[in-house]
């Protein structure tokens, strides 16, 4: 779930082909890392997308053909900077459990 607005920025660590998907591993800013979940949404350039696994502050995603071409994906460099948004949901639930935790 996700609304339009840039939390981050995070950056394109690498691209691999996969069959006619591409992976592709991106790293997110420490602050944000605790709200990316494997199988959780996120959104990048405005594309809500699917994280596919997590490490730390490294993240992929599994990039469908479709999305790769009718989308600015094709485009896309190691090194790059991608406008980011956090899933909603991660947002509320991290916000809850501060409260959980007082």
């Amino acid at each position: 779930l996700v609304s339009g607005h840039i939390d981050a920025l995070a950056e394109i660590i690498s691209i691999k082909t996969s069959g006619d998907s591409h992976i592709v591993w991106l790293q997110s800013p420490a602050a944000f890392a605790k709200f990316i979940a494997a199988k959780g949404s996120i959104a990048l350039d405005g594309v809500s997308l699917t994280v596919n696994a997590v490490d730390d502050c490294l993240f992929s995603l599994n990039i469908i053909p479709h999305t790769w071409s009718v989308t600015g994906w094709a485009q896309s460099v190691v090194g790059q900077k991608m406008n980011m948004e956090i899933d909603m949901v991660a947002r509320y639930v991290a916000r809850l459990s501060d409260f959980i935790e007082e």
